[in-house]
């Protein structure tokens, strides 16, 4: 699966893990990443979105209907 989320695009960010003697090696710090299923009631079907849990939290502000908007406005195909 891949790690953005669909709403708000949140991707991996990368830097570097230390360690105790500060050796570095190269890391990923991914978004923490769910599969959620949604009743979108306007086309009388269910959706699955791959969001991140900020993205969770926006649409249990703003509702579906106005993120379902919001991703086929950045042109991602539901």
């Amino acid at each position: 699966m891949s790690a953005h989320c669909q709403l708000t695009g949140a991707k991996p960010g990368f830097g570097n893990a230390v360690s105790h003697s500060h050796r570095r090696s190269s890391r990923r710090f991914d978004p923490n990443i769910q599969r959620k299923r949604y009743w979108l009631p306007s086309e009388g079907r269910h959706v699955r979105l791959t969001l991140s849990a900020k993205g969770i939290k926006t649409i249990d502000s703003i509702g579906i209907e106005a993120a379902v908007a919001r991703i086929r406005a950045r042109g991602v195909k539901i």
